[in-house]
């Protein structure tokens, strides 16, 4: 079995166009995706917002509601004194024993007047949080609507081109194995500096395809040859001769139509 490094420079170049043409369906299939995959996500996110929101606003209706409770308890209490006061007015010995008893009586009335204000007050507040939930879940619920609207398109896309994409996936990794490491590297760093990942292109009407550059005729019979690997000086696109492409775009799709 011949080594990477003793394979002819035209096997290298049929073996990264392949890859170039699977990689492009790829990208074709993701494309169809378009920014679903994104907005899914965003909505994701948001909800989960919304969602900390409302659990944030619940926990302080039940600190409301628990400081209501122990309110009231606190005004039970202090009427039960208020009962006890009132029975030792009824055998006070002096002024300042009845004065004493009278001041506690007051502070006790004092103290449910306060626990009743604070009541009230967490009363709206409480009111003023639920109004603000409700807000927030109708909110919540035209997000989760239309999350379930995205989600369902993305799943269609997803039924229709997983299968095809994880095979594909499958055999550019296969492909990839086939050619040296260095020109993988610099295929990876052309697709990502170029427009449509198109990083090997063949000539088109004595141009560069995708750049539209004008090849010169001698370096157009360089490429026919086979013999070195060139780039567009202008794009840094590895270019190939159109025969090769044909040969080669017809054994790739012969290929996906098979998968």
């Amino acid at each position: 079995m011949a080594k990477k490094k003793d394979i002819s420079v035209e096997k290298k170049l049929r073996a990264l166009f392949d890859l170039q043409l699977i990689d492009s369906r790829i990208d074709e299939i993701k494309s169809v995706r378009g920014e679903l995959p994104l907005e899914v996500k965003d909505l994701e996110d948001e909800i989960s917002g919304f969602n900390s929101k409302i659990s944030k606003i619940n926990d302080e209706i039940s600190n409301y509601e628990s400081n209501i409770k122990d309110l009231k308890n606190s005004i039970e209490q202090a009427k039960e004194l208020i009962k006890k006061y009132s029975e030792k007015l009824k055998n006070v010995r002096n002024n300042r024993e009845y004065n004493s008893i009278v001041k506690e009586e007051e502070y006790q009335k004092l103290e449910i007047e306060l626990a009743e204000k604070k009541i009230k007050d967490s009363k709206i507040l409480s009111e003023e949080k639920n109004t603000k939930i409700n807000e927030l879940q109708e909110k919540l619920d035209e997000k989760n609507k239309h999350l379930e609207a995205k989600k369902g398109e993305l799943d269609e896309i997803l039924n229709e081109t997983k299968k095809e994409e994880d095979l594909l996936l499958k055999q550019s990794e296969i492909y990839e194995k086939k050619i040296d490491e260095q020109l993988i590297k610099a295929y990876k760093r052309i697709r990502l500096n170029v427009k449509n990942g198109l990083a090997i292109v063949p000539i088109e009407r004595g141009a560069s395809g995708g750049s539209f550059f004008t090849i010169p005729p001698q370096i157009q019979m360089e490429i026919a040859s086979r013999q070195k690997i060139i780039t567009d000086e202008f794009s840094g696109r590895i270019l190939i001769d159109p025969d090769l492409a044909k040969e080669e775009k017809a054994k790739i799709l012969k290929l996906i139509k098979s998968l």
